[in-house]
């Protein structure tokens, strides 16, 4: 399949083509956060340019749908959005946590009954967290989103926990035999995955591309900074 694959949820900026027939995807990856807006869309058609595709050509766009960054979210679900409006092709959100669990598995060659416990951070001394179990060639989520404090995360110690969490909240979380892998959620993840999810009917118009989002509160209101200033 010919497909776009972009990701900014994190600090990272990332995006992948894939064309048919050719094995190896072009890929490109960055400093995201305000980077993203500005640099994204020449990067992507400079990767387009490289594989020898134009956008009609493709198969469908992939994008982070979240969860992540708000700021990034938006940003690539505009940006896909708008070239597959222009380019009269279907979307695909993917779930980033699956992603970051996805790219645990190729790097460390997870087999059938692998376990991943995918974190993100989502600032403010929490993160994002999911669970999936990888099954005959696909995907299994055992454990929905949860916006939780690093030191809730119930965790049995099996497994994998893989995220970029580590650096910030690693002394928080739980203990246990399992690896912790720093991983993102790449675009290159999210092409491996597009297969699966466009058989499942993932696809949808690029009116109905929507970002994920498991925290509706990203600030808070002056009376609320003024009332916790007075409490300190």
């Amino acid at each position: 399949m010919n497909l776009l694959a972009l990701d900014t949820s994190t600090e990272q900026m990332s995006m992948a083509v894939q064309r048919h027939g050719v094995s190896t995807p072009w890929q490109h990856t960055a400093p995201g956060g305000a980077l993203s807006s500005t640099h994204l869309i020449p990067e992507i058609q400079r990767l387009m340019a490289q594989a020898g595709l134009r956008f009609d050509q493709l198969d469908a766009i992939v994008f982070g749908a979240g969860p992540g960054s708000f700021t990034g979210l938006r940003t690539a679900c505009s940006v896909a959005q708008g070239l597959a409006f222009g380019a009269a092709v279907p979307v695909l959100p993917v779930d980033t946590l699956l992603a970051v669990a996805e790219e645990a598995r190729h790097e460390l060659g997870g087999a059938d009954g692998f376990c991943v416990t995918a974190l993100l951070d989502a600032r403010m001394d929490e993160l994002y967290a999911a669970s999936y179990q990888y099954q005959s060639g696909r995907w299994k989520q055992h454990k929905g989103y949860r916006l939780i404090k690093p030191e809730a995360l119930a965790w049995d110690g099996c497994g994998v926990l893989a995220g970029n969490v580590f650096p910030a909240y690693g002394a928080c979380l739980p203990d246990g035999p399992g690896r912790r892998l720093l991983a993102l959620p790449t675009a290159a993840a999210m092409l491996r995955l597009a297969p699966a999810l466009l058989a499942a009917g993932g696809a949808v118009n690029a009116a109905q591309a929507l970002p994920t989002y498991i925290r509706d509160k990203v600030a808070q209101t002056t009376l609320e900074r003024a009332a916790a200033k007075a409490a300190i």
